[in-house]
């Protein structure tokens, strides 16, 4: 049985309103995979970019090294590259260029045949008042959520 990993990125749902969101396959190593698969991953830092052959690569992801890996282990923090359709890829490139929004890593996920996925989101950036509204709202859900609870 294989083991299903989930790594989220929270910090991107406070800071960046997502307007849309896809699942990117990742060009991995075999031991990269397997550190995966164990949870030894962060994408909290991580952002995407385009480089000049249109193709879009994962950067800032941190991949902790196998622990019993050898000689042909992977660097813990390189580029890696998501595997889009082209016409994914073309209309992300051109909302990145023309709107001025960002691609964000959401989560790092296993799917049920073992894969490695990388939930990407199309992003615009939140102001610190839309933050504000943002911890508001989560404290009068948890205050409602404490008063159902009581009854």
């Amino acid at each position: 049985m294989i083991k299903t990993a989930n790594i989220l990125n929270k910090k991107a749902r406070f800071d960046y309103e997502i307007l849309e969101t896809y699942s990117a396959g990742i060009v991995l190593t075999g031991t990269e995979i397997k550190s995966i698969r164990l949870g030894k991953a962060n994408i909290t830092e991580s952002f995407c970019e385009f480089n000049d052959d249109g193709e879009l690569f994962a950067i800032n992801t941190s991949i902790e090294e196998y622990a019993f890996g050898n000689q042909f282990n992977h660097k813990a923090r390189s580029e890696r590259k998501l595997l889009l359709n082209k016409r994914e890829l073309k209309t992300l490139e051109k909302n990145v260029d023309t709107k001025g929004l960002t691609i964000v890593p959401l989560r790092l996920f296993t799917n049920e045949k073992g894969l490695a996925k990388l939930e990407i989101g199309l992003c615009r950036g939140k102001k610190t008042y839309d933050k504000r509204e943002s911890l508001k709202e989560q404290d009068t859900k948890r205050d409602i959520d404490r008063i159902k609870k009581s009854f």
